[in-house]
């Protein structure tokens, strides 16, 4: 479910009046995780090891207020649940999207994420979840990659994570992302929290 709120309301009330009409109000920045605990729990147990790393965003993602506000059309919005955004390579050659809810389970998240990913993949059909704060993913595999920088135009203004081949060396795995943000729902300071976080929750698989 989402509700309008008030911006004055809330501690991004000034962040509103700054950034709600820039042309460009979208922040990037790009950290390198170490993964190699996320690598070995993938070969352990056949996890795809994109779906833990989104099961870990979510994790991060969650604990943090600042995510469940988005600005929208020129007003500010609460959620009160978060999903993570896959993109699906469909049997037809294009893209399809699909929305896998937050779940502290991991086994349950894993088996949604398979069931709603296969289901994208064959109907060609997007599966999306319109009441819930969105976290967009981009999985680049198809090379080792420093940073990615999306659109800047504010037109999707959800939080955007994406990243290339993870880097497997002998005694460490690492893989940079890049966290992708509007400027209203958080500042960098909150920011970096959250990937502080999200190594933190990957630590500790």
């Amino acid at each position: 479910m989402k509700q309008e709120i008030d911006p004055k309301d809330t501690n991004r009330k000034e962040a509103f009046e700054h950034w709600m009409k820039s042309p460009m109000p979208m922040v990037t920045l790009t950290k390198t995780f170490n993964v190699t605990r996320l690598y070995e729990l993938s070969k352990r147990k056949g996890y795809k090891f994109n779906m833990i790393l989104c099961w870990c965003i979510a994790q991060a993602a969650s604990k943090m207020e600042e995510f469940y506000l988005l600005p929208e059309n020129g007003k500010l919005y609460k959620y009160d649940h978060l999903a993570i955004n896959m993109i699906v390579n469909n049997i037809k050659g294009g893209l399809s999207f699909c929305d896998i809810a937050s779940n502290d389970n991991l086994e349950e998240f894993n088996a949604n994420y398979l069931y709603l990913t296969k289901t994208s993949m064959e109907t060609c059909q997007d599966i999306l979840d319109s009441e819930a704060v969105i976290v967009g993913t981009s999985a680049l595999v198809g090379t080792e990659l420093d940073s990615i920088v999306n659109q800047y135009s504010g037109i999707y203004n959800n939080p955007f994570m994406a990243w290339g081949r993870y880097r497997k060396g002998w005694f460490k795995t690492t893989l940079p992302i890049s966290f992708q943000f509007h400027h209203v729902q958080m500042d960098g300071q909150q920011a970096t929290r959250f990937l502080e976080e999200l190594q933190n929750v990957i630590n500790t698989l």
